[in-house]
Parts: C-alpha cells; sequence; structure tokens
C-alpha cells in the first residue's frame, strides 16, 4: 500500500510524468472500470499470471483515484478504509450481531433492509435505487432485479420464455420491414427480456456473456492458425476448410 502511494506521489511530482500529473478523478475513473473488465477478462481466462497482471493494474488505479481525490476533495485514505470497514459490519449483522442468516436469500434481505435505512433521502420511484451511468447490460440486469422484487414479474420461466418468442417475432418483423429504428427498438426489447431468463435462471448475464466471447475468441485464434499453416485465411468465400478448422478449434474449446 504504502509503496503504491509513493510510487504514485513519484509519478505526480513536478518532474514527474507527464501523463500522470494531468489525470483528474473524472478522467482516471474510465481507466479504473477498464481496467477492472480487463480484470474479468483475465479471472474467466484462467491464466493465474494474467489474474496477477490485471489485479495489480486494477489495484493501481484505485490507489491512483483514491489519491487524486484527497488532493482535490480532501478526503482522507485512512477513512476511506475505516468507513467501508464500519459499513461492512454494519450490514453483516448476522455476523457481528444479534441477527441470523441461514440462506443467500436471507443474507440479501438483511443486506437491501440495512442499505435503504442508510438512505436519508427517501427515492420517488423505486428504480432510482438502480445506480445509473452503469453499462447496458448491467443496467438491464438491476432494473429487472428491483422490479422482480417489488413483484413485478412473471410467473414462472414458461412465462419469460413465452415472452423471449414474442419479442422475437416482433424484431424480425421490423426487420424484415427495412425500418432500422424499429428494428434497433425491436432487438433492445429482445435483450432485455433475454437478460430476465438470465436472472430467473440465476445466471450472471456479464460472466455468461464473458465466457462466451473468451471462448470464441480462443476458437477463432486457433482456427487461424490452423489455416495458417495450409497458407489460406479464414475467409469462407476463399477457403473450402474454414469450416473444418472451425469444428476443429471446437474440438478444443
Amino acid at each position: 500500500m504504502n509503496e503504491t502511494r509513493e510510487l504514485i506521489k513519484r509519478l505526480r511530482a513536478e518532474n514527474g510524468c507527464p501523463w500522470d500529473r494531468k489525470q483528474t478523478p473524472v478522467t482516471l475513473v474510465r481507466y479504473l472500470i477498464e481496467e477492472s473488465y480487463e480484470l474479468q477478462e483475465a479471472i474467466h481466462g484462467g491464466d493465474p499470471e494474467e489474474m496477477t497482471d490485471e489485479l495489480g493494474d486494477t489495484w493501481f488505479q484505485l490507489v491512483f483515484l483514491i489519491h487524486l481525490l484527497e488532493e482535490t476533495h480532501g478526503l482522507s485514505f485512512s477513512e476511506v478504509v475505516k468507513n467501508n470497514h464500519r459499513k461492512m459490519i454494519r450490514r453483516h449483522p448476522h455476523v457481528f450481531g444479534d441477527e441470523t442468516a441461514e440462506t443467500e436469500e436471507e443474507v440479501k434481505a438483511h443486506w437491501a433492509k440495512i442499505k435503504k435505512e442508510e438512505k436519508s433521502d427517501q427515492p420517488t420511484s423505486l428504480l432510482d435505487t438502480v445506480t445509473s451511468g452503469t453499462p447496458p447490460l448491467m443496467r438491464a440486469r438491476d432494473v429487472s432485479k428491483v422490479t422482480a422484487e417489488a413483484g413485478f414479474d412473471w410467473d414462472d420461466m414458461d412465462g419469460v420464455m413465452e415472452k423471449v418468442d414474442e419479442e422475437w417475432n416482433e424484431f424480425t418483423e421490423a426487420l424484415g420491414s427495412g425500418d432500422k429504428k424499429a428494428a434497433s427498438m425491436e432487438f433492445g426489447d429482445l435483450l432485455f427480456t433475454l437478460v430476465n431468463v438470465a436472472r430467473v435462471a440465476g445466471i450472471d448475464t456479464d460472466a455468461a456473456l464473458s465466457s462466451s466471447v473468451a471462448k470464441f475468441e480462443n476458437r477463432y485464434r486457433l482456427m487461424e492458425q490452423l489455416l495458417a499453416e495450409k497458407g489460406q485465411s479464414p475467409d469462407r468465400r476463399s477457403s473450402s476448410e474454414v469450416d473444418a478448422m472451425w469444428d476443429r478449434a471446437k474440438e478444443q474449446f
């Protein structure tokens, strides 16, 4: 911790790095988000060396951001840590207090209740509790979750799947009409419904998509390699072996 903070001070010093000296909390938070996604990708990839590297990058950006907020907003690094420590104890009364929680659902119920009590200003809408500014897929998940917990939900998975069929039909109809704006809207509706499918099924949408993309990338890279050995490219229009090499790659990943 101290070594990281001293490194940041050196980078921010008058004779330090021009890029680091230029950063503000607003500009740096973008890099923290990017590093977090790269860390997520590394974790899904399963390579310990890559995870170590990306975890270090994420840690550095987080400490850097706190340092900048100390400079610009007078935050205290130690108070940030102490405040979070107090919050974690307060939100785990089943561990540090007299409450009990035998299941994950009971833990979540305690957490939501305490979090609500901590907020002094009552939201005018249930959706005011959903964090704004998150990536669309994450926000879709959170909106779906809070409205479902309030009772606005399907009775079972069959109901959600029927909605998927309905949205798919509306999307294909809009696509066939040539109206790109309508097709875009219907595609968004389809994606949102699929997010609900994941919620009902207990699937983490971000993790599932990240794993799928990583799998595709691994297969594509291997296919490229196999085709390159034959002096060919991954273009179905110019190579008759693309599908065969893709099938071989699928056997590996």
